[in-house]
């Protein structure tokens, strides 16, 4: 199964339309937004598509905003880290600014961990728990993306383009 990973859209639709884009090209089957998604105009490049996300430090999940995500099938999170189970592996999402993100692998039975918030790419491995932040599609000198294929273990990062 290959996921698309993303952050940090600060309500920048434009450059989601263009991440969902390389998703597509990629044959990514569901996507894990990691935060400071930035309001409605970004989910709307998302409806109809399996989603995933987490609130980050900036958004606002305000009784409206949730509302239109129920009304488009888009499952707002009910607890941080968001804990996912796709294709055998475990995932704990986080945004990256919450207590807990960091000693995540020391406290969390999970596959991997998902986070944004710092605008950089990241691929660790904490013990047996592999650490990824896509980086950033704001704020980002070069803005990107990452897929992971959960069969095979492969992360590739992919540049979105400016325009």
């Amino acid at each position: 199964m290959l996921i698309g990973i993303c952050s940090d859209t600060h309500n920048r639709h434009q450059i989601m339309r263009r991440a969902v884009g390389v998703f597509d090209r990629a044959g990514v089957e569901r996507i894990v937004h990691c935060g400071d998604v930035g309001g409605q105009a970004v989910f709307d490049e998302l409806v109809g598509r399996c989603v995933r996300f987490v609130w980050g430090n900036t958004d606002v999940a305000d009784s409206g905003l949730r509302a239109y995500l129920e009304a488009v099938g888009i499952p707002p999170p009910e607890s941080v880290p968001l804990l996912l189970e796709w294709a055998g592996r475990r995932i704990a999402v986080f945004h990256g600014h919450e207590r807990g993100c960091t000693d995540g692998p020391c406290v969390l039975e999970v596959d991997y961990i998902f986070h944004g918030h710092t605008h950089a790419r990241r691929d660790e491995r904490l013990g047996r728990v592999r650490v990824i932040n896509p980086g950033g599609l704001h704020r980002a000198r070069v803005k990107t993306v990452a897929t992971l294929d959960l069969d095979t273990d492969e992360l590739t990062y992919h540049e979105v383009p400016r325009a």
